[in-house]
């Protein structure tokens, strides 16, 4: 059977569209001094960011056209942040992962709303200093750290494009702020009970989330080909992190990259924890190796976080630690494993942290994971 020709790439009649790796549409033209314009942003689909360059066709055809990389002294804060979010990329290139951008946004609309208005050039060191200091008085000093940090960041690429001439965000260690609230992991005990008081089908949920000391993205996109069994002497389970979820308003669940390059990583389970997960696989986990290993209800799409409270607040309560978040018990897993005498790179490289000298891809210790994973199980003994 002969084959169908391609269909032949549609021409623009102004313009070009280019679509990017991420799936998002990029476009632009070429203006009457023969450089070539982009759009200040990526589109979600063709229609948008054709209706993109008919406006600038149409301000081109008019005379109302002006050069967009002239310095527009009379840029607000909100209006630069908004295009800052679009085309912000990390040293590798990447754009911000959308719970980042979701977060970002929050923090513009939320804690940054009242410098929103004012004009780049109108944001002064002393401008900074009064909202910052609102800020902290109102108790929220983490939020107000985060949103310092993003200004900072987004005022220092105002100074490179030439926006503004010196950066106004000269707080020290104003970035760095916290309040001060420390998460203290469950005792042994206390985690036991949580495991035994919760719905049967999360108990594995809670002691991978322990004794492997991962994230909550982690967790809820493990799947079923994500574990399997090393060795044949002495035998252990080993989980392969590769992959996160986050979920973002309008958005849903977006499948992606871990949090860091560090966070793809293989994680050897303490033997102690081995029948509880083989337990779950056989009673909880549909076949096939892209079932979910901590699905929803009904069974395919992810858990939600406000879905599973239902069943965590009961069970850490039961515990006696009505004040527990999730993500202790990755302090507890990080905890436990720093007691077996494992060195501060087998730490980092279990927890999938970056070290300050780059972000490292993980690199499995043959052997030496699984041991301290069974030092892990004999801390249990004692």
């Amino acid at each position: 059977m002969p084959q169908r020709p391609k269909p032949r790439k549609r021409r623009e009649a102004f313009g070009a569209l280019r679509q990017r790796a991420s799936g998002r549409y990029q476009a632009s033209y070429v203006d009457p001094q023969g450089n070539r314009q982009f759009a200040p942003h990526t589109f979600d689909n063709m229609t948008d960011a054709r209706a993109w360059l008919r406006r600038q066709r149409i301000a081109l055809d008019d005379g109302t056209w002006t050069d967009p990389q002239t310095p527009r002294t009379g840029h607000t804060f909100r209006e630069y942040a908004t295009e800052w979010l679009d085309t912000r990329v990390n040293r590798r290139g990447e754009h911000l992962r959308p719970r980042t951008r979701v977060e970002y946004e929050r923090l513009i609309d939320g804690p940054l709303e009242d410098l929103g208005a004012l004009t780049l050039k109108g944001i002064s060191p002393d401008r900074v200093r009064r909202w910052y200091t609102d800020q902290i008085a109102s108790g929220r000093q983490t939020q107000t750290a985060r949103a310092y940090s993003l200004l900072k960041s987004v005022l220092s690429t105002a100074l490179q494009d030439g926006l503004i001439s010196s950066n106004p965000c000269m707080i020290r260690g104003a970035a760095n702020a916290s309040s001060g609230r420390k998460i203290t992991p469950p005792t042994s005990a206390e985690l036991n009970a949580i495991a035994n008081a919760i719905t049967p089908r999360y108990k594995a949920a809670v002691m991978l989330a322990a004794w492997a000391a991962l994230r909550y993205g982690e967790l809820t996109e493990l799947r079923r080909k994500d574990i399997r069994t090393v060795g044949d002497d002495d035998p252990t389970l080993v989980v392969s992190i590769e992959r996160a979820v986050t979920h973002t308003t309008g958005r849903g669940y977006i499948v992606g990259a871990t949090k860091s390059a560090a966070g793809v990583r293989a994680v050897s389970i303490p033997p102690h924890v081995n029948g509880i997960i083989e337990e779950h696989l056989s009673r909880y986990t549909a076949p096939g190796a892209e079932s979910l290993l901590f699905p929803a209800s009904d069974g395919v799409t992810h858990l939600a976080e406000s879905s599973f409270v239902k069943h965590w607040y009961p069970s850490r309560a039961a515990a006696g630690r009505a004040d527990l978040p999730f993500h202790a018990l990755r302090h507890y897993g990080a905890t436990k494993f720093a007691q077996t005498g494992a060195t501060l790179k087998e730490i980092q490289e279990r927890l999938g942290h970056s070290t300050v000298v780059a972000a490292m891809k993980y690199q499995h210790a043959a052997g030496r994971d699984a041991e301290l994973a069974r030092l892990m199980s004999e801390l249990e003994k004692t």
